[in-house]
């Protein structure tokens, strides 16, 4: 996005300063800024630009929206959730479901999973307000993608135990060979773990996501936590490291869902859902990012 576009800001924060009777010293009170701060955001020439993850917090203050900061147009103040699902209707529907039939590995993961991540959260929403945000609790993600695969038909046991420990012993200090589970588990575990030391290196995703693809349970549990992080990451992912996910998942992600549809019969129904809800999710972004960047080049012109 253009700087000439970004000037709309300023422009508009002034209007909205003007209609509630504020003042620079007011709104810098209300942010904990300097006056001078919002000063060089109002100025006539050559504004300043505010950092993008402070939009939200300016546009609470002047109880207005990100979008009309932007362009000037109000848009409909929806509520965002940030809790997609309650964490413990979710565990406690899989705890009855590990119950009902005799998944004895995922019944024990269930607890073994949300002991190892208590404490641990996920990125707050950007788009909260300060006043409504709330930490996520980490085991959210594990507890989401169960639900996921249980709801598409996924009932082998060691699929769903893999799903709740596959981000165990990358975030929670623990060997795969370590975890109290079958040797298998260890095994899809271990492919799903990426080496932290190495992760950076070239060609390192190529050989990852490859030995990902031989095994089938380790690939479609792969499936499910892409088909999760691309369906939370609008409201949680910088800009930037937004549209990195986005490539990343357009190279590796759909060439994965295809091969598993290609070679992994057991998983057509699962992995078509899984694809669509992907594919669906980026290409909304993406359509709405280029309408952003087009009204914003017609709004400086």
């Amino acid at each position: 996005m253009s700087e000439e576009s970004y000037q709309n800001i300023g422009k508009n924060i002034k209007k909205r300063m003007k209609e509630l009777g504020l003042k620079q010293g007011d709104l810098a009170d209300k942010l904990g800024f300097t006056r001078q701060t919002i000063g060089s955001w109002v100025k006539e020439d050559n504004p300043a630009i505010p950092d993008s993850t402070q939009l939200p917090r300016i546009a609470e203050a002047l109880g207005t929206t990100v979008g009309w900061l932007y362009n000037g147009v109000t848009t409909p103040d929806w509520l965002i959730r940030e809790k997609m699902f309650d964490e413990e209707h979710m565990f406690t529907r899989l705890k009855t479901i590990a119950i009902q039939k005799h998944l004895s590995q995922f019944f024990e993961a269930l607890s073994y999973a949300k002991e190892k991540h208590a404490g641990v959260y996920r990125d707050p929403n950007l788009y909260l307000g300060s006043e409504a945000k709330e930490k996520v609790p980490y085991i959210l993600h594990p507890l989401m993608m169960a639900c996921h695969a249980h709801a598409l038909g996924i009932r082998d046991d060691e699929v769903l135990t893999s799903i709740m420990l596959h981000d165990v012993c990358e975030d929670c200090n623990v060997k795969p060979e370590e975890l109290p589970f079958s040797e298998n588990v260890q095994k899809i575990v271990a492919l799903l773990t990426k080496d932290q030391a190495h992760k950076h290196d070239p060609g390192y995703d190529d050989e990852y996501y490859a030995a990902i693809k031989l095994n089938p349970k380790a690939a479609i549990v792969k499936a499910f936590d892409r088909c999760n992080n691309v369906s939370t990451m609008a409201g949680s992912f910088e800009p930037d490291k937004l549209a990195a996910y986005i490539t990343e998942t357009e190279k590796y992600g759909y060439d994965l869902f295809d091969f598993i549809k290609e070679h992994y019969l057991e998983y057509n129904d699962a992995i078509y859902v899984i694809k669509y809800q992907v594919m669906s999710t980026i290409e909304t972004i993406k359509c709405l990012q280029k309408r952003s960047a087009v009204v914003m080049l017609s709004e400086a012109k």
